[in-house]
């Protein structure tokens, strides 16, 4: 029985959206998000700044640290 899951087998994208859109989504700027990061900004006063609670700013972040700027990831 041969191995499939091999060099290869695994498409070169992710299922996972890209923290840019997921910023988009949330209606927060993205640029400007990741300058706040790049500052060490609160969440808190992220928070106000975009209009969306701290959990979604939270969970942006934590993205962001996972798995930085772009999520894909491919099994070439």
């Amino acid at each position: 029985m041969t191995n499939d899951n091999g060099k290869g087998s695994f498409p070169p994208w992710s299922r996972m959206p890209g923290l840019n859109e997921m910023c988009e989504e949330a209606g927060v700027d993205f640029d400007s998000f990741i300058e706040d990061i790049q500052n060490g900004a609160g969440l808190e006063d992220m928070a106000v700044k975009y209009g969306v609670s701290t959990e979604t700013i939270s969970l942006l972040q934590e993205h962001f640290i996972k798995y930085g700027l772009s999520s894909v990831m491919g099994g070439d």
